[in-house]
């Protein structure tokens, strides 16, 4: 029998701004109340970084909690990547900038990947394939995000729901035998995108982009939010059975749901249709708001190390985001 390596979550970071932004505080802001907004999203907080703060800053914060809690040195990493929608600047990559804060002084490849609330699945996804192909032995994998700062929060169907933060984890590989059941580790990630529903939700400027504005419109978030609803229960119910199947596993093995924070709703009856009980749903959109890309690595940092989350015990990670994006992620912890 041969072996291969396979990918081993073996510490997790998160950090949130100081400032918490409540329902309150938008009700003196635009015309909504907190009981519209719980009632509609779920969420009754999120946390806004600092003016001096960017999103490099939010994630080497998570990415040295997680560093310290596996015992390693930055220049034991072989990989850096950051999943982010609102990087620090155009170029260099965020993960670069990352990289010199941690002082991982070893050259290791570092660099951003952009796949909005998909971003962490997506990342984590490249970081298995790193491992599995004997490229690297240990990678960092950060979702951050400064959403407040492309925010219209003159805007209030849209400005209730986004908050800042990140969350990381470390992954490492460990050797499996083959034909053996993944005792612990990444079973298998699935990804996906559709570009055709780009105008539902994205922000409409760029830097390729002939005709800038001075519009507030035009340099932040918009949401054709009914629409998305839709689209995205449906498709991360598709994307859950897909995981499943392919994987020949029956949703009453899984322990743990752990979706992306979007909206209360859309996360009970993705759970809902799993047949999983509320108690194995890990929400933490109530106190995050939605933080995109760093929201599943955030849940799953609280999850873990409130001791919810147990070694042995099997998860599906799950994601949709702008593009539109999807994907999912099977994981034994």
């Amino acid at each position: 029998m041969t072996s291969s390596r396979i990918s081993r979550i073996i510490a997790t970071g998160s950090y949130l701004p100081e400032r918490v932004m409540l329902n309150a505080d938008l009700e003196a802001m635009v015309e909504t109340t907190d009981a519209w907004i719980q009632e509609r999203t779920g969420i009754k907080q999120r946390h806004i970084i600092a003016d001096d703060q960017v999103t490099s800053d939010l994630a080497v914060a998570a990415a040295k909690q997680a560093i310290a809690r596996a015992g390693l040195t930055p220049n034991d990493i072989d990989l850096v990547l950051v999943a982010t929608t609102t990087p620090d600047k155009i170029f260099p990559s965020t993960a670069t900038i990352v990289q010199r804060e941690l002082g991982i002084t070893n050259s290791c490849p570092a660099f951003d990947l952009q796949a909005v609330c998909t971003g962490f699945v997506y990342a984590l996804s490249v970081a298995d394939q790193f491992i599995k192909t004997g490229m690297v032995k240990r990678t960092l994998v950060i979702g951050a995000e400064s959403l407040s700062r492309i925010t219209n929060w003159s805007d209030r169907s849209n400005c209730i729901l986004w908050g800042d933060g990140a969350g990381a984890v470390i992954l490492e590989a460990v050797a499996q035998q083959d034909g053996q059941p993944v005792k612990s580790g990444i079973i298998a990630t699935h990804i996906h995108a559709d570009g055709q529903y780009e105008q539902l939700l994205h922000v409409p400027s760029g830097p390729s982009r002939v005709a800038q504005t001075d519009d507030v419109a035009e340099r932040t978030m918009t949401m054709k939010g009914n629409e998305v609803f839709k689209v995205a229960v449906n498709t991360l119910s598709r994307i859950a059975t897909e995981t499943l199947a392919k994987n020949q596993i029956d949703a009453s093995e899984l322990d743990w749901l752990v979706p992306h924070q979007a909206n209360l709703r859309i996360i009970k009856a993705t759970g809902k249709k799993l047949g999983l009980d509320d108690s194995q749903v890990v929400v933490t959109v109530d106190q995050h708001g939605n933080t995109s890309s760093a929201s599943i690595p955030l849940a799953l940092d609280q999850a873990i190390t409130d001791g919810r989350i147990r070694r042995g015990q099997l998860m599906l990670l799950e994601a949709f985001g702008g593009g539109f994006t999807w994907g999912s992620a099977l994981i034994r912890y």
